[in-house]
């Protein structure tokens, strides 16, 4: 057996004893991002690595895609901190490494501490350091801190998972599965969402093509903005897998984080696959991108992952196949290549955003598209937007009739009886929820939040959520709005209602206290109301009355499909 398939857990003898000393060392609490990494360190689908990449190391995998011992390896593997936890260590410390509840999981020798530059990381690993252009890097520059270190790994524990246990096969099992079924050429199958009927006969020409049998490892570990639960990509995995002829196919769980990084992200996969037993992998044109299955966005060249991996397949020891897209044919009533479409053929297919749109509004999936045990799980995790929970928040200045108009929306849905309907008006909340906290620009952020969070929970359990503060920064409402979308409806109503209107108001007398000095940072006066720049609703409650601006809410709610 090869060395990458043993794993960096250290003699059950051992364990003890790093506990004990762990006591006294500096702590790192891993997030998940940092515990997909040292999983896949421990359990040496990482191989060569036996830790942390050091400073020199790091700089050879940025500049030329190989260790320094020349050894292929495209991705560098830092464990990245903040500047407080670094000035408590030096280099030869030992650092305890922890899971989020204190768990102890390793030992980590520190070799080296040095600030990366984190521009140079960008533009290696994606070939951009905008990050306005590539999400990745946008993601890279927002998570991952400023110091990185180095070292030696002793594991104690791989991390704990309680979620498909029976999947989460390491490295050392599957060679043996492989072995035991008799498997010389094993095809890895790279996989991050559902699949469906196109992409069975998609691996399973590839599989023939190569000769061999598939492995395929589903991502589960980082959630994404778009992305299902995982839980329901898994159960989709596991009714697809049961479409594959028997013993054709092995199912396994990697807790690989995507990173969009393009070419040398299907590099790195296919340099981890190898150290799971595959001898080939397979590879779409557009793998790892971004912005894959687009035809208008994808940020690399079509074909380009395919070629560093082909060009790399003698040293990594792991063959590229082509993983080509298939169409389906009305005329033949199967799928056929894409290169194989000829003028006059009739062809069918259904991207991700008409898939959405589908089980949004709850229209038709033919079965040509997809397993109906596949689209039922789907479903579940995804129901019909007139099943879903969803916030409506809206946003104006004190005085443009929030209020009202939530109070007018919480009857009606009320007398709908549909759904469970909380009210968050700004100052309910104030009183309830944040109490403790002033009115700097600080506090207001952190207000919106809270109500964001409550909302969020709300839309998840299916209920509707009336959110009615003043909310005048854009940062926070569009953080709300990505909290809130992950899990349902998320609708932004701007009372455009201007400020001599609101002062004429003035039921509490904020604006006349603010002009006459009594009163500190009113929007509108001495603080300014930044308006929203994409509100699915903008009403100007001086031109309509609070019935009429109800009645524009509940006409979207219905064009939209939340209401029938």
């Amino acid at each position: 057996m090869n060395d990458y398939s043993e794993n960096l857990l250290v003699h059950f003898r051992r364990v003890e004893s790093l506990k004990n000393e762990a006591i006294n060392y500096v702590s790192v609490d891993l997030n998940k991002r940092q515990l997909c990494d040292l999983e896949l360190l421990i359990n040496r689908a990482y191989y060569p690595l036996k830790g942390y990449l050091g400073h020199l190391d790091y700089e050879s995998v940025l500049d030329h895609m190989r260790l320094q011992d020349g050894t292929v390896f495209p991705m560098p593997v830092c464990l990245d901190v903040n500047d407080k936890i670094a000035g408590q260590i030096k280099v030869n410390d030992k650092v305890a490494l922890r899971d989020q509840e204190g768990f102890l999981l390793a030992v980590l020798t520190v070799s080296d501490i040095f600030k990366p530059d984190k521009k140079k990381e960008a533009m290696k690993i994606f070939g951009t350091d905008d990050p306005d252009n590539h999400p990745g890097v946008r993601q890279f520059y927002h998570t991952v801190k400023d110091v990185y270190l180095g070292g030696m790994i002793e594991g104690i524990h791989l991390p704990v998972h309680y979620d498909f246990k029976e999947m989460r096969y390491t490295p050392s099992e599957t060679h043996r599965k492989f072995s035991q079924n008799g498997w010389r050429n094993v095809i890895g199958f790279h996989v991050e969402g559902p699949l469906h009927c196109r992409e069975k006969e998609m691996s399973l020409l590839a599989a023939r093509e190569a000769g061999g049998s598939i492995f395929m490892q589903p991502t589960v570990g980082l959630k994404h903005p778009g992305d299902l639960d995982h839980y329901t990509v898994v159960r989709c995995h596991q009714e697809f897998s049961k479409k594959y002829p028997k013993n054709m196919m092995l199912l396994s769980l990697i807790t690989l984080q995507k990173r969009g990084a393009g070419p040398r992200e299907a590099l790195w996969q296919a340099v981890v696959r190898r150290n799971y037993g595959c001898t080939h992998f397979m590879v779409t044109e557009d793998h790892a991108d971004p912005f894959d299955h687009s035809d208008i966005n994808r940020f690399y060249p079509l074909g380009a992952a395919r070629e560093l991996v082909e060009k790399y397949e003698e040293e990594t020891g792991i063959k590229m196949v082509p993983l080509n897209r298939m169409v389906y044919s009305e005329d033949k009533a199967q799928y056929i290549s894409a290169a194989d479409v000829k003028e006059g053929m009739r062809v069918k297919d259904i991207s991700r955003e008409e898939l959405k749109r589908r089980l949004e509004y709850d229209l038709e999936i033919p079965e040509w598209f997809s397993y109906r045990e596949v689209i039922n799980e789907m479903k579940y995790a995804n129901p019909p937007r007139y099943k879903q929970g969803f916030t409506v928040f809206m946003t104006g200045l004190s005085g443009a009739g929030k209020s009202t108009l939530a109070k007018i929306l919480l009857v009606k849905f009320l007398e709908m009886r549909n759904r469970p309907v909380t009210l968050l008006d700004g100052d309910i909340v104030r009183r309830n929820l944040s109490s403790e906290l002033s009115f700097s620009k600080e506090h207001r952020d952190l207000n919106i939040k809270r109500i964001g969070f409550v909302a969020s929970e709300i839309t998840k359990n299916g209920g509707i959520a009336i959110c009615a503060p003043i909310a005048p920064y854009e940062e926070s409402r569009q953080y709300n709005r990505a909290q809130i979308s992950k899990y349902g409806g998320y609708i932004e109503v701007y009372l455009s209602t201007s400020i001599s209107v609101c002062e004429q108001r003035d039921r509490k007398g904020i604006y006349a206290k603010a002009k006459a000095g009594k009163m500190k940072g009113v929007t509108g006066i001495d603080d300014p109301y930044i308006s929203p720049t994409n509100s699915e609703i903008t009403i100007d409650t001086s031109e309509v009355t609070p019935e009429e601006a109800a009645q524009e809410v509940f006409l979207y709610l219905e064009e939209q499909g939340y209401i029938r």
